[in-house]
């Protein structure tokens, strides 16, 4: 399953880390229309501390996450 995300919001940590706050995008493009008939909202908190990977997530910027099956 694949959904889109918008980041929030980015709280930064005293040590380094940061955390983000991301909600479903439900409107606006054919895609995002389709995603919110099965699934009109979500939301993710992520703390990311690796420093090659903290800066990734961009408050008002959009991102794909995809959920596979894990074994």
């Amino acid at each position: 399953m694949r959904a889109k995300f918008t980041v929030q919001s980015v709280k930064e940590f005293g040590y380094g880390g940061k955390e983000a706050a991301l909600t479903a995008v439900y409107s606006g493009t054919p895609e995002d229309n389709e995603f919110a008939k099965a699934t009109p909202s979500g939301s993710i908190n992520i703390t990311v501390d690796n420093p090659a990977a903290k800066d990734f997530l961009v408050p008002g910027k959009n991102y794909f996450v995809d959920f596979t099956p894990a074994e």
